[in-house]
């Protein structure tokens, strides 16, 4: 999915074993992922030289941004909503980068997935709580609600081509677009 000229991701994927888990990432670096997230449109400026060279430096600056990501992968039950120690650990240092100034006016949407184990019925359900999950905790830890829209999206997009693969397990949060 992308907004803009780049998509900004930071997923908190859940796993069922502690094996693949990252260190915690630190606020600060949550905050300086998402800081340079604001689109606001393409720059303008002038271009000093001949018109060859403002043309070869226009296309330069056209080029098509990087996808960015921050992962920060957490344990998650099977067939479980509940956030382990490690998880909420990670999401104290993300709820502490929403608290800081320089994301105060970004909202997220918080994006609850699962792998293609069960109905999908109830893959739309569970996908839902862990969302709402790791919304409640965020509220918790003083993000104000009104930033934070969880969503259920079941087994849709995969990050791995094995829909039973427990990486798809997963809470995404993105930066909430108009």
């Amino acid at each position: 999915m992308q907004w803009g000229s780049s998509a900004f991701v930071l997923a908190v994927v859940f796993c069922s074993t502690h094996a693949f888990a990252d260190p915690v990432q630190k606020s600060e670096d949550i905050v300086k992922f998402f800081a340079g997230a604001a689109d606001l449109g393409k720059s303008r400026g002038i271009c000093v030289g001949s018109e060859e060279e403002c043309k070869s430096k226009k296309k330069a600056n056209d080029a098509p941004a990087e996808k960015s990501s921050l992962d920060m992968l957490i344990n998650f039950g099977l067939n479980s909503a509940e956030l382990d120690t490690t998880a909420r650990a990670e999401l104290g240092e993300f709820a502490k980068a929403l608290k800081d100034n320089r994301l105060s006016t970004f909202s997220f949407v918080v994006e609850g997935y699962t792998d293609a184990t069960g109905t999908v019925h109830y893959n739309e359900g569970l996908s839902q709580r862990r969302a709402q999950s790791v919304a409640a905790f965020l509220t918790a830890s003083g993000v104000e609600a009104a930033r934070i829209n969880p969503i259920g999206m079941g087994e849709k997009n995969s990050r791995s081509p094995n829909p039973y693969d427990p990486v798809n397990r997963r809470v995404e949060m993105r930066i909430k677009t108009q």
